[in-house]
């Protein structure tokens, strides 16, 4: 038998073993929308960090001799009531916004997950407490709830995170609950509960990651609604203040004026469209990727 025969009757070399993050990256990078749509999120979140180098005006500046003045090329965007650059004022609203939309999530998050994995484990009166007042706190609209957080601590940026982080919490709470059910009666949790390992091991090890990947795409999801009710929040008078830049806040400054400078609530509207609809589009991807039972070429 010849060499090339010896060869070609050997089996095939085994593919390599691909890692969860390989896997998961293989997965993604299919997902064309969610690509644009989280490299748009990664531009906008430099664009905030570096904000002072970036905008050509100061946000808070006034300048009387350019009051409503429409998008030019000295003011791309054109000015608000006082002059101030409206371009300026949405690069550092996106600070603002970015920075509540995350906080309050992770704020949420961390306390929705702690309570829905300690539910799911443990059940019994444990589990029906904590749930019913999930059950409590999904029974009010997200936005009126988060009213009611602000009623009582006072309006301001601060309290607009614990408002929102409130009302996020149930729907983590839920979402790790469901997957501690699905994963506490496997072997290995079985096992590990017979050789002795402490209850905070088993679920910090062993149940905690399998419900990571649901809420990593509840959290891409959740930020852009954050940020949404953050700014309407703001538009009330009960989020960011004046003169700060929030976007909402930008919005509310500038709804007097619908119909002579449309360009001081046009720009901002736009800034929390697009930003909301790249995370939504970010989330999808991110199911798609994660989701096992989504089988991709």
């Amino acid at each position: 038998m010849s060499a090339a025969t010896s060869a070609s009757a050997s089996p095939a070399a085994p593919r390599a073993m691909r890692t969860p993050v390989s896997e998961f990256w293989r997965r993604f990078r299919k997902q064309k929308v969610a690509l644009v749509a989280g490299a748009f999120l990664l531009a906008l979140l430099l664009v905030a960090i570096f904000a002072p180098w970036v905008a050509p005006y100061d946000p808070s500046t006034p300048d009387y001799m350019a009051i409503l003045q429409g998008p030019s090329a000295a003011h791309w965007a054109g000015t608000d009531a006082y002059g101030r650059d409206v371009f300026s004022r949405i690069i550092f609203g996106a600070r603002i916004s970015l920075a509540v939309g995350f906080l309050s999530v992770s704020l949420g998050g961390f306390v929705g997950v702690t309570l829905g994995v300690v539910s799911g484990y443990y059940g019994g009166l444990i589990d029906s407490v904590i749930m019913r007042v999930c059950d409590v706190l999904l029974a009010f609209p997200g936005i009126l709830l988060a009213i009611g957080v602000i009623a009582i601590l006072g309006p301001g940026i601060d309290n607009v995170i614990y408002a929102v982080a409130v009302f996020s919490v149930p729907i983590f709470a839920r979402l790790a609950r469901g997957s501690t059910l699905s994963l506490k009666r496997a072997v290995y949790v079985d096992a590990a509960r017979a050789i002795g390992v402490k209850d905070r091991v088993i679920m910090m090890r062993h149940l905690l990651p399998g419900a990571l990947p649901n809420v990593i795409v509840y959290f891409s999801m959740r930020i852009g609604t954050s940020i949404l009710t953050a700014a309407s929040l703001s538009f009330i008078g009960l989020g960011a203040q004046p003169p700060s830049p929030e976007w909402g806040a930008m919005l509310a400054d500038g709804r007097s004026y619908i119909g002579v400078a449309d360009n001081v609530t046009l720009f901002p509207g736009i800034a929390i469209f697009i930003t909301v609809l790249a995370f939504n589009l970010l989330g999808d991807g991110l199911r798609d990727a994660l989701d096992p039972k989504l089988k991709m070429a």
